[in-house]
């Protein structure tokens, strides 16, 4: 566990935390460690959930699929990053999603209700780890309104430039990589692919990006009408 502090420390969960504290801390959690391959089922739709994961290494994808097997793409999931904390909350209801590695990753699992109660021990840091827990909840919730603002778009065209717009104001420039390949981008608007790459082919030609594999460049003197 010690490779991964400087990832842990990083984390919005362990925000403040000495590398020190949080190695007492993961005790009282009762942290698990796992390793999982590329394209391995992390959380399969229908588990019970009784603790938060995190990613250490690696990246993941929250998928839903529905009655046919289309695939949608809720949110990634990078290195120090949590997920699956909303069920964790109720374990009594059925996860209605899947986690599923995109690479091969680490991910460290927190027993919940040691998250929220303090141990016996009476760790002086526990506060602020049940804030940041908190904290870290917000900050998801924020990324999935973020995406229902692109999914509340009309068309393939608007979903697109709502995305890619969104991207490009993160990264505070006009040329940026996008976390997702061609088919994945296509999961996560929720449109066909071929559909997908037929827009941006137009837009490329009508002058509003350029785009190579997922690094996109958006013209800056374009105005959508």
């Amino acid at each position: 566990m010690e490779e991964y502090l400087s990832v842990l420390k990083k984390s919005y969960l362990f925000y403040g935390v000495s590398p020190e504290e949080i190695s007492a801390m993961l005790k009282c959690l009762s942290a698990r460690l796992k390793h999982y391959k590329k394209e391995e089922f992390i959380i399969r739709n229908g588990d019970y959930i009784h603790s938060v994961g995190m990613m250490l290494s690696g990246t993941a994808l929250i998928i839903q699929e529905d009655f046919w097997g289309k695939r949608t793409i809720i949110s990634e999931v990078l290195p120090g990053t949590i997920f699956a904390e909303t069920y964790a909350c109720i374990p009594s209801i059925p996860i209605e999603m899947s986690v599923i590695s995109d690479s091969e990753c680490d991910v460290l699992f927190l027993d919940f209700n040691k998250i929220l109660n303090v141990c016996t021990s009476a760790c002086t840091f526990h506060t602020r780890l049940i804030q940041n827990f908190l904290s870290a909840v917000a900050r998801r919730n924020l990324t999935l309104t973020k995406k229902m603002q692109h999914m509340s778009k009309k068309t393939i065209r608007e979903k697109l430039l709502s995305y890619l717009s969104a991207e490009s104001l993160k990264s505070n420039s006009s040329t940026f990589d996008i976390p997702f390949n061609r088919q994945q981008l296509a999961d996560y608007l929720s449109i066909d692919r071929s559909a997908l790459s037929n827009e941006m082919s137009k837009l490329q030609d009508e002058g509003v990006l350029v785009y190579k594999k997922n690094r996109f460049t958006l013209k800056e003197d374009f105005q959508e009408g």
